[in-house]
């Protein structure tokens, strides 16, 4: 059950970008660990832990606090790692186990059932934050962005889907600022609607390296 709600979150929570037209993820088995173990780097925690069909990693709670590049996650999230042959692999996802403030932004994390009913965080593999979806309302990098209504949200957000509004906020591997909903009128832009800005763009292409058209890391 919590691999089903850790999957559905991941894909929809925050708009994980490149999930949504990324080719999918591969089956996963699952093993019951006995003892709190270090497997590829990370400190899973006794208890299930899920891996790919060569051996990789795929996920697990960790079992401390760990630092991947800059940012610090708390003992008792959930590491989703993509396959090595997925165009996501740089990628890092997180279900944080509590709100947790990565690159300047508080993110969503927990919820009364564990991590897994939180939203998806992403990680560029320095750490710098690729997506979340925000506690509050923010100001981040002078843009009023939206912050996160949980379940309710994630319907509204469907629902005015064709008002190009979209959950969660995204950056650049530079760290500027790429998109986020707008908590009110900005820019010549309506409350709730998408922000997008081109100035994390080196050359007039991404810096993050996602390409926007093709959807995939390169």
């Amino acid at each position: 059950m919590i691999r089903l709600v850790a999957i559905c979150v991941l894909l929809v929570g925050v708009g994980y970008g490149v999930a949504q037209t990324a080719q999918p993820r591969p089956m996963t088995h699952r093993t019951k660990l006995k003892h709190d173990t270090v497997i590829q780097g990370y400190p899973c925690a006794k208890g299930y832990t899920w891996f790919y069909a060569d051996g990789q990693l795929s996920e697990c709670f960790i079992s401390r606090d760990i630092d991947v590049g800059e940012a610090h996650i708390p003992k008792g999230s959930i590491i989703d790692l993509f396959p090595v042959q997925d165009d996501r692999r740089r990628l890092i996802g997180v279900m944080l186990n509590h709100n947790t403030v990565i690159s300047g932004v508080r993110c969503s994390g927990g919820g009364l059932l564990g991590p897994a009913e939180g939203a998806g965080t992403t990680l560029y593999p320095s750490g710098k934050l690729y997506a979340c979806s925000p506690v509050e309302d923010q100001v981040v990098q002078g843009v009023p962005c939206r912050h996160d209504d949980g379940p309710l949200g994630i319907l509204y957000g469907l629902w005015i889907k064709h008002q190009d509004y979209d959950l969660g906020i995204e950056f650049y591997q530079n760290g500027k600022l790429k998109s986020c909903g707008l908590s009110k009128d900005f820019g010549g832009q309506k409350k709730n609607t998408l922000w997008k800005s081109a100035a994390g763009t080196v050359g007039g292409r991404d810096d993050g390296v996602l390409s926007q058209r093709e959807g995939r890391l390169r």
